[in-house]
């Protein structure tokens, strides 16, 4: 997957919003204010930092190379993944589906059914 597919991917799930809040390189995702996804843009190869329960990211950084801790990032809630490696790009979807989901289910019932989630 290239930088340019995660991006569409991300901006396909509802309620997200990118921006530039630290600088001009960290391309930031989040869902209703709530950060999710993250990526340096001059990182080669492209990298990508995502949300993780922690059993969760465990495993996955013991069971594949192209997934180590998240670089800069609370190292037991974030992944930093190589999106331009050996993962399959449905993976790396699947990788996003999860901290999507993670944010969406940490809001209030409130805020869930406002934004139609529940």
């Amino acid at each position: 997957m290239n930088i340019e597919a995660f991006r569409d991917y991300c901006l396909s799930k509802k309620y997200v919003t990118e921006s530039f809040p630290f600088d001009e390189k960290i391309l930031v995702f989040k869902v209703a204010r709530k950060m999710f996804a993250l990526s340096g843009l001059e990182c080669q190869p492209s990298t990508v930092n995502l949300k993780c329960n922690p059993e969760k990211s465990i495993e996955l950084r013991e069971r594949y190379n192209d997934i180590i801790e998240g670089f800069h990032m609370s190292k037991k809630h974030w992944n930093t993944i190589n999106i331009e490696g050996n993962l399959p790009t449905d993976f790396i979807k699947e990788l996003i589906d999860h901290s999507y989901n993670l944010v969406v289910n940490g809001m209030t019932k409130k805020v869930q059914r406002e934004l139609g989630f529940i």
